[in-house]
């Protein structure tokens, strides 16, 4: 079996300079029907605390992309399921 040659990258990507986690927002984990999103909570301050994808089981059904209020995360949608 070959080995990857290029880097994947999970399918929802959320823009920490924009993820207002940090003040308690936490729609798109609570929207999200798989329970794939989480908040990090790192001790390095408080703006270190952003949403992330924890598991890769997208389903691309979009609810974190349209309900987040800042428009901080993108749901990448492969280009065969376009």
């Amino acid at each position: 079996m070959p080995l990857a040659q290029t880097q994947t990258s999970v399918p929802v990507v959320v823009d920490d300079d924009l993820c207002i986690a940090d003040k308690g927002c936490t729609v798109c984990v609570d929207v999200c029907p798989l329970d794939v999103l989480r908040i990090k909570d790192m001790a390095e301050g408080p703006k270190s605390k952003t949403a992330f994808m924890q598991y890769d089981e997208c389903w691309y059904c979009m609810p974190c992309e349209a309900d987040c209020p800042t428009g901080a995360v993108t749901v990448n949608i492969p280009y065969l399921l376009k």
